[in-house]
């Protein structure tokens, strides 16, 4: 089995653009005390993290309400970039397993028709290396889609080493009670060609 880390470290990842800086603040060094000890000031979608419904739907659930089995299963890696549409999704979908991960060079976003053929498929988890699944122009629609249809959405990955196909992913976000987002290790569990 070959694993491959998907994530992004998240104290030096870019913030999105509005968001608070990622800080780290010593609290103690092995140097002058018994150990070390830090402090970190950052926005819940730093780095590569987990969105829940209730980011962007009042009634949605919040990250630690999730089913774990949501963030570990087969997946599929799709490289396309640009914003997908409501036709793209229909015709990439049947190729496709219930987690579905775009690969993009961080230039992949969905469409509002694109979230609704997802919203009525079997898809329980939509990631991106994107630092957002919605296109700038239209980060509410999409995301609200998805939060209706109980779809959890995963940004911000590093894909640059990973080809297309399935894998296992386990990407379990850290448990922040009653959040609309959180931190998550996302991993690709890959297994070697030949071995059964």
């Amino acid at each position: 089995m070959i694993l491959h880390d998907i994530s992004r470290d998240t104290l030096t990842c870019p913030v999105f653009e509005g968001d608070p800086e990622t800080e780290v603040r010593t609290l103690q060094s092995i140097e002058t005390d018994i150990c070390n000890l830090s402090a970190v000031s950052m926005s819940v979608h730093a780095g590569t993290h987990i969105d829940a419904p209730l980011h962007f739907w009042e009634d949605g659930s919040p990250v630690d309400d999730l089913r774990l089995n949501t963030f570990y299963g087969k997946c599929t890696v799709i490289s396309v970039e640009g914003i997908l549409t409501g036709d793209d999704m229909e015709r990439l979908l049947p190729y496709c397993k219930r987690r579905v991960l775009f690969h993009g060079n961080g230039n992949t976003y969905l469409s509002h028709s694109a979230a609704i053929v997802l919203a009525d498929s079997k898809v329980v988890l939509v990631g991106t290396d994107a630092d957002s699944i919605a296109p700038p122009f239209d980060e509410a629609r999409p995301h609200r889609e998805l939060a209706r249809a109980g779809i959890t959405v995963l940004e911000n990955l590093d894909l640059s080493a990973i080809d297309d196909g399935e894998y296992e992913l386990c990407a379990f976000p850290v448990k922040l009670g009653g959040l609309e987002a959180a931190p998550c290790r996302a991993i690709l569990l890959e297994m070697e060609k030949g071995l059964n």
